[in-house]
């Protein structure tokens, strides 16, 4: 299976009865593994949580710290991207070169890295002293 097919098979688990906006995430790690995220929302709109959070939580949860790849899905006209904070998250654990593939339910795809998607990333380097 293919990682936007997992990300499409956990996106019918999203708790989205606010916007009916569901959305799923898959994360390939560097030893192989995957983990899936989707969007939870809840009625106090700033305290849901997206889906490659939920993804990127799990992942860590297991004691993994390196994404190797990523995909998310949605029903929406063009491919979904990552709002800014979620491509911060995957940006603390991805390579500037990582894949990132954005996709609609209908099948439009677009592959992208994460480097593209956060120009200019806040990294560890700002908080070390010279």
């Amino acid at each position: 299976m293919s990682l936007i097919d997992i990300a499409r098979e956990v996106r019918e688990n999203a708790h989205a009865p606010y916007s009916n906006f569901k959305v799923g995430a898959a994360v390939r790690t560097a030893s192989g593994a995957v983990y899936r995220g989707c969007n939870v929302e809840n009625v106090a709109y700033p305290e849901g949580t997206c889906a490659e959070a939920g993804a990127i939580a799990a992942m860590v949860a297991s004691g993994e710290t390196e994404i190797a790849e990523i995909a998310v899905i949605a029903d929406s006209p063009k491919p979904v991207s990552p709002c800014g904070g979620c491509r911060q998250k995957i940006a603390e654990f991805a390579k500037g070169d990582v894949k990132v593939t954005l996709a609609t339910t209908d099948g439009a795809i677009q592959e992208t890295t994460i480097a593209t998607l956060l120009p200019g990333s806040f990294d560890a380097d700002y908080m070390s002293r010279t």
